[in-house]
């Protein structure tokens, strides 16, 4: 049970374990041969009635031992007893005693009843080998039931993969404790970047250098290396998996300190490196003032709430206190995960789940009519690329109009702040996803200088971490397969940032939104510097302990297959339509100025587009968002299938 006194017991099967099988071997032989004496000697005081010395002059009892040893010892060898020491259990191994003993007992009977030996009784030739049986077969049950478990424990251990500690701090120490009745890894040594702390033993654990890794992985065996550091930055653990990266390790991390429950770390808290670990890039602390500003004692809607970014806003304002948050998401299902998720978060907060689509005007009405919220962040969207790529009408209705819809009852229902989340795709799009993104944004900016009754705020920003959709995901589940990693293409590079960390700039730059009068400004996230995606998937399959098979290493472990750019996937993105991005309060957020078209003009424009949107006349979607949206370069190929599909019935 883990007790003190199972210390002594596991100390000494380690130690019997670590030893060689030659002097595992003879230790048992001595221990067979000690039983001979022993009961020969017990024979003759069952016998006698008293205890014979087994010294001096006599030379009987000298015969009767030497006799059991002679017979009894080769007799065991040849019967395969020290073949497998401790692993001797079971009915094989009893009837195999069983049979060596009976061998023995009928010789050593043979010898000292039936033909007879001067000064030793007759009688010593049967009660002996019945004694010694007893010991023997009793000596096998003890190591059975006794160290049995245990050394099948430590033998268990001793074949599991090793694994050393990153970091030989208390978090690193937890850890090592909790693997120690764990049957997945054995821990075998801490690395530790402190030179006083290298070369010492901690717990009975050494601790190694972080430059002798590659050392030790081919010395001990290393398969795991588990890091341990949460309070370290995440600049500091990009380096370390950096260095980690070249040593063919699988690599777990604890999260950061803010992330780990008071109280021990466990098993349970590790985890496989994620793309945040890989930028580099240490997010900043919010501005709790901002965070609150549009929220607090406030009626609170969002849109598309049961969306990878919907849900984390959910999460985020939650904490900052409105009065009532309204859940609005048209699939059923996602609206009732995330209402029981909040439900069991929260008290206080009154959550109001409602099933609707932005698309319909009526409901989307009768909801803000009803519960008049001060602020709204408009989530829902379209954002699958070739989903929407081969489905354009539905990604422009649900996209602009589900947009326009939204935001006119935003109006009419005198909603203080309308905040919509962008994408880094609206900007020179090539798809129409980036195409309707853009348009929404110019509907709000339109808009915005038309009516000053709601103030309308677009946040722009790059891929997030996590959302459906994310490759990262997608690479670990492929890699976990044995491979093939599948990229589009080998030199696309995208923005990422963490859903918590930009759901929190969402807030943010919709309260700075909210604190200009005009409205109608596009905040851009500073998402870092873009990510070469075959990059992150060779880091991946290396952090996993895997070689990536290339020209270079045509016996690596996993291909990287390149299988061709999706329809209207773009091989860069940008966040910035111009050059002009103005600094805000926050470091973290910019304010970009994009020329729009007047709402008069823009109003006939998407009179046009619903046309074609009701007709499903593609060509004629592409053509009108060619001539509003700046920089939309559309591919030749239609890929809608409704229009493949009768241009080929045709």
């Amino acid at each position: 049970m883990g007790s003190h006194t199972d210390m002594p017991l596991t100390k000494a099967a380690d130690t019997m374990l670590a030893l060689p099988r030659v002097v595992k071997r003879g230790v048992a032989v001595l221990f067979d041969a000690a039983l001979c004496v022993l009961t020969v000697w017990l024979a003759f005081y069952l016998r006698l009635d008293e205890w014979v010395t087994l010294s001096g002059d006599r030379w009987a009892a000298h015969l009767a031992v030497a006799g059991s040893l002679v017979l009894a010892l080769p007799i065991f060898v040849v019967s395969g007893f020290y073949r497998a020491i401790f692993r001797y259990a079971g009915w094989q191994a009893s009837l195999t005693v069983a049979r060596a003993m009976a061998i023995y007992g009928v010789i050593y009977a043979a010898v000292f009843t039936v033909a007879g030996v001067p000064g030793v009784p007759r009688t010593i030739g049967i009660i002996q080998p019945l004694l010694l049986f007893l010991a023997v077969a009793g000596s096998r049950l003890l190591v059975r039931f006794w160290l049995g478990g245990l050394y099948r424990n430590i033998l268990q251990r001793s074949e599991l993969p090793k694994a050393l500690i990153y970091g030989a701090g208390s978090a690193g120490m937890q850890l090592a404790a909790a693997l120690v009745n764990r049957h997945e890894l054995r821990v075998v040594g801490y690395l530790d970047d402190d030179k006083r702390l290298q070369g010492h033993v901690l717990n009975g654990l050494p601790v190694h250098a972080p430059e002798d890794l590659p050392g030790l992985v081919d010395t001990l065996q290393i398969r795991d290396v588990l890091l341990a550091i949460p309070s370290a930055s995440r600049r500091r653990r990009n380096e370390i998996l950096g260095r980690l990266r070249e040593s063919r390790v699988v690599v777990r991390l604890l999260p950061g300190v803010t992330d780990l429950a008071q109280g021990k770390v466990t098993v349970s808290d590790l985890r496989e490196p994620e793309i945040d670990d890989l930028l580099g890039r240490d997010p900043v602390a919010p501005n709790q003032i901002l965070l609150s500003r549009n929220v607090r004692d406030k009626v609170v809607l969002v849109t598309g709430a049961g969306g990878s970014i919907g849900s984390e806003l959910c999460r985020q304002l939650i904490r900052h206190e409105p009065t009532k948050l309204l859940l609005v998401e048209q699939s059923e299902f996602a609206l009732y995960a995330l209402h029981q998720e909040l439900l069991s978060r929260i008290e206080g907060v009154r959550l109001i789940p409602l099933l609707a689509s932005v698309r319909d005007e009526a409901r989307m009405r009768e909801i803000m009519a009803t519960w008049r919220p001060q602020t709204v962040y408009h989530a829902a969207a379209y954002k699958h690329v070739p989903l929407v790529e081969h489905n354009p009408g539905e990604g422009i209705r649900n996209n602009v109009f589900g947009t326009l819809t939204a935001a006119r009852v935003a109006l009419a229902a005198g909603v203080a702040d309308f905040v919509l989340i962008s994408t880094d795709k609206a900007v020179r799009p090539t798809n129409i996803m980036g195409a309707s993104k853009r348009l929404a944004e110019m509907v709000l900016q339109a808009l915005a200088t038309a009516d000053a009754g709601t103030r309308f705020t677009m946040v722009r920003f790059g891929n997030v971490l996590g959302s459906s959709g994310s490759v990262v995901p997608k690479f670990r589940q492929q890699i976990r397969d044995g491979g093939p990693i599948t990229l589009t293409h080998a030199e696309v590079t995208r923005f990422f940032m963490t859903i918590p960390e930009a759901s929190q700039l969402v807030i943010q730059a919709g309260a700075m939104g909210g604190m200009a009068n005009e409205g109608g400004e596009v905040f851009v996230l500073d998402m870092g510097e873009p990510v070469r995606i075959a990059d992150l998937a060779r880091r991946m399959a290396e952090l996993s302990g895997l070689t990536v098979r290339d020209e270079e290493n045509p016996e690596g472990d996993i291909e990287i297959r390149i299988t061709g750019l999706r329809p209207g996937e773009k091989l860069y993105e940008e966040l910035l339509i111009g050059d002009n991005p103005e600094p805000t309060s926050h470091p973290r957020i910019m304010k970009a100025r994009e020329d729009f078209l007047p709402w008069a003009v823009l109003e006939a424009k998407l009179a046009g587009l619903q046309s074609a949107l009701d007709e499903n006349n593609v060509p004629a979607m592409r053509r009108l968002l060619e001539e509003v949206v700046s920089g939309y370069r559309p591919d030749d190929e239609i890929v809608d299938w409704v229009h493949a599909a009768r241009e080929a019935a045709t």
